[in-house]
C-alpha cells in the first residue's frame, strides 16, 4: 500500500497532509465553506516516488475546505518576579481555521532522482 501525502507550510509551521485529513492552522481569511489553496507544497510522496522541493514543489498545492473559523485553548502567561512585587497575568487565544484536506495537486512535478551511495574506501 502506498501512502500519498504532502508536507506543506503555512502560518509559519509544516504540516504532514494527506487526502481526508483535517488539520488546525493559524487563521486564513477565507469563508466556512470555500476552498483555499496550500502552494507552499514542499515535499510530495505518490506511488513510492518522492518530489522534494527546492525550496517548494513547482506548480504543487493543496486545495483543502475551509470547515469552521475559530479560536484555541487558553494559554496563560505568568510572568513573576521575587520579592519585588512583580507578577504580570495574561491569556491569549489564537485564531484558528480548521480546514479538511480535498486533494494534493502534483503541477507535473519531476520526482527527485536518488542518490546513489558513494562507495568507501580507497
Amino acid at each position: 500500500m502506498t501512502m500519498n501525502y504532502a508536507i506543506v507550510e503555512t502560518g509559519g509551521k509544516q504540516y504532514r497532509v494527506q487526502p481526508g485529513d483535517k488539520i488546525s492552522v493559524e487563521k486564513i481569511t477565507a469563508e466556512e465553506g470555500s476552498t483555499v489553496e496550500l502552494d507552499k507544497v514542499l515535499l510530495i510522496s505518490q506511488d513510492a516516488t518522492l518530489t522534494v522541493g527546492q525550496p517548494t514543489v513547482e506548480g504543487a498545492k493543496v486545495l483543502a475546505e475551509v470547515q469552521a473559523q475559530g479560536r484555541g485553548n487558553k494559554v496563560i502567561v505568568f510572568k513573576y518576579k521575587p520579592k519585588i512585587r512583580y507578577s504580570i497575568k495574561r491569556g491569549h487565544r489564537q485564531q484558528l481555521t480548521q480546514l479538511s484536506i480535498k486533494e494534493i495537486v502534483t503541477g507535473g512535478a519531476a520526482p527527485t532522482p536518488r542518490r546513489r551511495r558513494q562507495a568507501s574506501g580507497a
